[in-house]
């Protein structure tokens, strides 16, 4: 894959996100399920202009959801973790 922004898809902002990114300097990204790990380090160094140490990638399962006496499944996506050197930052952590 080439182009970077087809790699990276969206930042995940939640509530654990946004406390790994404070303390351990971590953000939280869902990718391209096709991709690595080199793959996302040069996607995410290319995009934000930093430095990335370690790269952990997690396949996140579809989870069953009923919503009255609909139900179906929400869609599964691959989630990577980006570790990146002390002192750089993603401005704004938003794509």
């Amino acid at each position: 894959m080439n182009n970077y922004t087809e790699i990276i898809k969206a930042p995940i902002i939640t509530e654990n996100s946004i406390k790994m990114a404070e303390k351990e300097n971590k953000y939280t990204f869902k990718v391209e399920p096709k991709s690595n790990k080199s793959e996302i380090k040069k996607a995410v160094e290319k995009l934000f202009e930093v430095k990335v140490l370690s790269v952990n990638t997690i396949n996140v399962l579809p989870k069953f959801k009923r919503m009255g006496k609909h139900e179906g499944y929400k869609s599964a996506y691959k989630k990577a973790i980006v570790k990146l050197e002390a002192g750089q930052k993603i401005p704004a952590f938003t794509i």
